[in-house]
């Protein structure tokens, strides 16, 4: 995987964060947007390695149906 896939979007929520900070000089919604960032970035790093997988992760009984 490319290093962009994973930091594409949490960078560019840091760069709007930062432009947030420089216009208003307002810490809490600074602190939110860099805190969803850092939680995009996890969640990414965590998540785009799993984009290529299909299909079930467990065994699949082809004889049990939910009506029976």
């Amino acid at each position: 995987m490319t290093l962009l896939k994973y930091l594409g979007f949490p960078v560019l929520i840091l760069v709007v964060a930062v432009i947030y900070w420089f216009l208003s000089y307002e810490a809490a919604g600074t602190a939110m947007l860099a805190i969803f960032a850092i939680a995009m970035g996890l969640m990414g790093w965590i998540l785009v390695p799993t984009f290529g997988d299909v299909g079930p992760t467990a065994p699949v009984d082809p004889e049990w149906h939910e009506r029976e």
